[in-house]
């Protein structure tokens, strides 16, 4: 049997007992442990726990704690903070009876912030699979990334062992959980890998659940993510976010909600382009194909603007409650504006947006691109002081995005670009059934809109959006 007791000079429980633990190691044996230095005369015998191994090792959470082990070091009980009862029956002393009967402990150091990730890096060889790559001193971090390729051209945040168990504490996923094969290349993606890249991105640990829900939404066939890659067009996701989450990690719906300055926003879709580029090896004049790309493909997301709009969420069309967090992957090409600060009434602002919609990709082509319909709140305010729901607004915009087939065909207007000669004669929609999208963001002052066009192959000869729920 082996008692031990683990202290540090900081707590005034533990200074409260001192004079107790003296008493007792003068007549039996104990391992004393301190974290930092004893407050005990140079003759007792301690164990200095500087780096807090032992403590980590025991999973001291509180000083003072009070352990006994069989004689295979099994542990047979645990006493945290002061029991007079049970700290005498185990040290086998009589405690003063001006002593208090209880008195609670203080928190160990290894509960000190970060220092939880901090000794599992130092002490856990297991924790992590993935592939340790040292560097010199003399090699600085940040180009040390770029060196190896693992950036997508801005400075990325080096991925230390412990930055990684930092991330991984974002989530209740195994680790070593896959996720499924990232294309091109089709290798293995655990949530490990992706905490790295969650890293690199710049990410916060309570990004986490976003990011893994976005790499699965990516993974599905229908999203087509391999194709997306290869293309020559301009596309990359674009993750719309809804739920609870949006305010539990402050992600931006209002001012600015497609561009920068929001660090939820921009590493998450950053994250998942890495993970596409260091694991599947999706890079540029490499299968990326694309003839231009676009500033998205940095980086995509946004957070739908839920509160106080009269229309169901994206989500909520999506078949999901409102308490419930979702991600939904679109390929996305650069951001189209709207302008209309006239409109007053429902049937002209739905007129404005159809105009718009119809140049996407072409105005002459039709059922090839999807597209997503960004509302401001101010152009949201026409269709709700007028009773409008979404449904409605979705059934004008579809007939007004009728269009007839003879302004349509090859070399209709002068253009020789257009839809073959058999569509002359029909009526052609120019979104595929379920192909328009409609979300509420962007800030209160401003009557515009935004149409994010899709990727030329779109629908189910390309991509589909794909809508996951957030874990």
């Amino acid at each position: 049997m082996k008692t031990s007791v683990f202290l540090k000079n900081t707590c005034e429980t533990c200074t409260l007992v001192g004079p107790l633990v003296e008493k007792y190691v003068e007549t039996d044996a104990l391992e004393i442990y301190f974290q930092g230095d004893s407050f005990f005369s140079s003759n007792v015998p301690v164990i200095q726990d500087l780096d807090l191994a032992f403590s980590w090792k025991a999973a001291i959470s509180i000083v003072p704690t009070l352990i006994r082990t069989d004689d295979l070091g099994s542990e047979i009980e645990r006493v945290e903070g002061w029991d007079a009862d049970k700290w005498a029956e185990l040290l086998s002393i009589r405690v003063p009876d001006d002593f208090p009967k209880f008195k609670p402990g203080c928190a160990s150091d290894t509960l000190a912030p970060g220092m939880e990730q901090k000794l599992a890096a130092l002490f856990d060889k297991s924790i992590l699979k993935s592939r340790e790559i040292s560097i010199s001193s003399d090699e600085d971090g940040i180009e040390a990334c770029y060196d190896r390729s693992w950036s997508d051209g801005l400075p990325v945040v080096p991925p230390t062992k412990e930055r990684v168990l930092k991330m991984l504490s974002g989530t209740d996923r195994d680790p070593s959980e896959v996720l499924g094969r990232v294309p091109p290349n089709l290798v293995e993606c655990t949530v490990e890998k992706v905490a790295v890249n969650a890293v690199l991105a710049g990410c916060l640990p309570e990004y986490m659940r976003v990011v893994v829900a976005s790499v699965e939404a990516a993974l599905e066939d229908e999203f087509c993510m391999h194709g997306l890659l290869a293309t020559t067009y301009f596309s990359g996701p674009l993750i719309i976010v809804n739920g609870p989450v949006v305010q539990e990690i402050g992600m931006n719906a209002h001012g600015n909600a497609l561009g920068q300055g929001n660090r939820a926003n921009a590493t998450i879709g950053r994250a998942l382009q890495l993970v596409i580029r260091n694991i599947g090896g999706g890079k540029p004049q490499g299968v990326d194909r694309a003839a231009f790309g676009t500033p998205g493909k940095l980086g995509f997301c946004f957070a739908e603007d839920e509160a106080g709009s009269c229309w169901e969420s994206l989500a909520e069309e999506k078949g999901f409650g409102s308490n419930e967090s979702t991600v939904t992957l679109f390929a996305a090409d650069g951001v189209q504006a709207i302008v209309d600060q006239k409109s007053r009434d429902p049937e002209s602002l739905a007129r404005t947006f159809a105009s718009a919609l119809k140049s996407v990709g072409h105005p002459k082509l039709a059922l090839a691109s999807d597209a997503i319909l960004v509302i401001s709140p101010e152009h949201e305010r026409v269709f709700r002081l007028a009773g409008w729901s979404k449904v409605d607004l979705k059934a004008s915009l579809n007939k007004l995005l009728f269009m007839p087939g003879k302004e349509l065909v090859e070399g209709a207007g002068g253009i020789a670009e257009g839809l073959p000669a058999k569509f002359r004669t029909r009526s052609v929609p120019k979104f595929r059934d379920g192909g328009l999208m409609i979300v509420r963001a962007g800030g209160k002052a401003g009557m515009f809109s935004a149409i994010i066009p899709g990727w030329g192959a779109s629908g189910k000869l390309g991509s589909v959006p794909v809508t996951r729920k957030i874990l």
